[in-house]
């Protein structure tokens, strides 16, 4: 597998998954609903944001990352990071390898720490991936994130420094 740069040629790639993860509602905070032109503008993200692809040898889209800072200002010093893997790809290692991929991304940039804000705590494999990359719980918001067969569950704040 690769990773690079996403272009605007690999939304139409990106979408499909995309759009199947968030209607699904158990794992991202966006509207359920989102429609493609909301959901590219909140993907593919401007400068100083980055996202990126993990693509296979044929081409195929795997999964995607984007990193943008946690915050404005002072606080920019704190990246952020989402992801999306292709449920075809699951068991591949496609979201530990993006996960790496945006850690060094973000270290090279000289972000000194990358914070996640809303990490949904029944997301299971998630959240294994990321404590595995030394991402610790700092934080827990109660029944934040409407599931859609779980009922209220929370969110989870997680950190690592860089």
């Amino acid at each position: 597998m690769q990773i690079r740069p996403a272009t605007p040629d690999d939304w139409p790639l990106i979408w499909p998954f995309l759009r199947t993860i968030v209607a699904a509602g158990e794992t991202y905070t966006w509207p359920r609903d989102v429609n493609e032109e909301r959901a590219r503008v909140m993907w593919l993200v401007p400068p100083p944001g980055r996202t990126v692809v993990a693509v296979d040898p044929d081409g195929t889209v795997l999964g995607s990352a984007k990193l943008v800072p946690n915050q404005l200002g002072p606080g920019d010093h704190v990246a952020n990071a989402s992801f999306m893997v292709d449920p075809a790809a699951g068991g591949r290692g496609v979201g530990r390898a993006l996960g790496e991929h945006v850690l060094g991304l973000a270290r090279a940039e000289g972000y000194r720490a990358m914070q996640f804000i809303a990490v949904v705590a029944t997301n299971t494999r998630a959240v294994a991936l990321w404590r595995s990359l030394d991402f610790e719980v700092v934080g827990r918001v109660p029944e934040a994130f409407r599931h859609p067969t779980e009922d209220y569950v929370d969110l989870l704040v997680m950190h690592r420094r860089l």
